[in-house]
């Protein structure tokens, strides 16, 4: 079985939502992504904590065979992160950051992390996705994520990554922030221009729109009819995502994307029913394939006569 490395944040997150609130809860990029993936694939993650993190998570993470070995403890607090989310939940207002030993993270990849043939680089500086890339022994694919912070303040750096990049993770407000551009389908496509072969554009509870073999294709999120917290929905969609494309080889055949459409989709469905990482954790991949067929069942649509 392949592997994937992940690259990003492990934090405790304050959040706070109209069905209620968590205190210094699991989370972070690197975690809901691992917790998603590991359902497909085997999943190393690299990241960096405080001498403070529970040692709970760490054994929890374990237990669902997330390895470890890449996971720093270092003298100081860990990464916190506090937020609170309006009525219609579509974003979150951010209350208090701090970064803590994450802000002096400077990831040194093992020689079995240099040989993962699928690497995530999730929502972190560029300059650090630099210097992971900068390491890694030919990935067959490499995947990347991003935030408005980046864009404003490296762009360049960002747009000279996605010249390395397979597949882009963005959500709408920043593809447009990234691009200039209002409209989603010409912003997709500017995205890929720069080197993705592969661009998804999040749209929340809203789907997300796809450019794969040189086309567009546009796909809705699965329905949820009780959403308690939408922290980390774009880590765990790209940890289906991704878990998936790994387990076909890292194939970006456009039938092979477009699976991962859905299979992204579904995890990021399940982790907003609960907060923090509590659906994750105890996800299973027969609960993950039940609701696959049931989002397929939900969008096929029986050829009919045309209507004249």
């Amino acid at each position: 079985m392949d592997s994937i490395l992940v690259v990003g944040s492990v934090a405790l997150d304050s959040v706070k939502t109209p069905k209620g609130e968590s205190s210094e809860a699991l989370g972070g990029s690197a975690v809901y992504f691992s917790l998603a993936a590991r359902l497909f694939a085997k999943v190393q993650l690299l990241g960096v904590v405080g001498t403070d993190f529970p040692a709970v998570h760490r054994r929890m993470l374990q237990s669902r065979e997330v390895d470890l070995s890449g996971l720093q403890a270092v003298s100081g607090k860990t990464f916190r992160w506090a937020g609170k989310y309006a009525k219609d939940m579509n974003s979150a207002k951010t209350l208090d950051t701090q970064l803590n030993v994450f802000e002096k993270f400077k990831p040194v990849l093992s020689r079995a992390q240099k040989a993962s043939p699928v690497v995530f680089l999730a929502n972190i500086d560029p300059d650090l996705q630099w210097e992971v890339l900068a390491q890694m022994e030919r990935p067959k694919l490499v995947a990347c994520d991003t935030m408005n912070y980046w864009i404003s303040s490296k762009k360049p750096q960002l747009k000279e990554l996605l010249s390395r990049v397979d597949v882009f993770f963005i959500n709408e407000e920043e593809a447009r922030k990234l691009t200039g551009e209002s409209n989603n389908c010409r912003a997709a496509r500017m995205i890929a221009g720069w080197g993705p072969s592969v661009v998804v554009v999040k749209k929340g509870e809203h789907g997300a729109l796809l450019w794969a073999g040189g086309k567009l294709h546009a796909f809705p999120a699965f329905p949820v009819e009780t959403v308690k917290d939408p922290t980390g929905a774009g880590d765990s969609f790209a940890g289906g995502f991704l878990g998936y494309l790994t387990s076909v080889g890292g194939s970006t055949d456009v039938r092979h994307v477009k699976r991962a459409m859905l299979y992204g989709c579904v995890a990021a469905s399940f982790n907003v029913e609960d907060f923090s990482t509590r659906m994750l954790e105890d996800l299973s991949i027969d609960a993950v394939r039940e609701r696959y067929r049931d989002f397929l069942e939900l969008l096929t649509v029986e050829e009919g006569e045309l209507v004249s």
